[in-house]
């Protein structure tokens, strides 16, 4: 957009331009090609293309985890300070699933995040096992939810809906698909929503 800054101008075009697959097989030279700016204008904004994937993936976490912390302040608004489970695992759970939908402009955006934990830069592995500040409030607010219980064991319940959530990704619904006969559909964002977070919220109130 006008006005922009030219570095993150490049990150949109790139962002637009390349499925997470792709971007992960092209060469820095070819992703310049395709976004109509050279070579050297991507070394000089991000270094290496192990840099332009770091700032892709750093943009749209901060993006994803400032939604989830939207929601769960809201929530706690809504109750006096005190939300109640299925709201602290609702404003987890949706905002990614939200962008993982067909029609979402951000489902590239997750699809790199997701690759990051298995394939990413050293960078990025190294965010995603350090960086747990947007995962604090969460802990927290469960915490103050489940006063009985002790805080290792909210802290593993939580780890445990974490899995449930990495591992939500299409491949999984085709083999579920499979499995089930055809019974199961992943089509339908809001009825998946209300199925995980039923889950989820299970194993906090068990």
């Amino acid at each position: 957009m006008p006005g922009q800054p030219a570095r993150e101008r490049l990150l949109d075009a790139v962002i637009e331009h390349f499925t997470a697959d792709v971007l992960a097989d092209r060469s820095l030279r070819r992703i310049a090609e395709a976004v109509g700016t050279s070579h050297r204008m991507l070394l000089y904004h991000f270094g290496s293309k192990d840099g332009l994937l770091f700032e892709i993936f750093r943009r749209r976490t901060a993006e994803l985890n400032r939604e989830r912390a939207r929601m769960l302040h809201e929530a706690a608004d809504r109750h006096g300070g005190k939300p109640p489970i299925r709201a602290i695992l609702t404003a987890l759970i949706e905002p990614p699933l939200r962008w993982s939908a067909p029609q979402s402009d951000r489902r590239i955006s997750l699809q790199l995040i997701i690759r990051a934990r298995s394939e990413g830069t050293d960078a990025m592995r190294e965010a995603l096992s350090t960086d747990v500040s947007h995962l604090r409030r969460f802990a927290d607010a469960l915490i103050a939810a489940r006063p009985d219980l002790p805080p290792a064991e909210v802290y593993w319940r939580l780890h445990f809906v974490l899995g449930m959530l990495h591992n939500n990704r299409f491949a999984e619904f085709d083999r579920l698909h499979v499995l089930s006969d055809g019974l199961t559909r992943e089509s339908d964002n809001d009825a998946l929503l209300a199925r995980m977070v039923d889950f989820a919220e299970a194993g906090f109130l068990a």
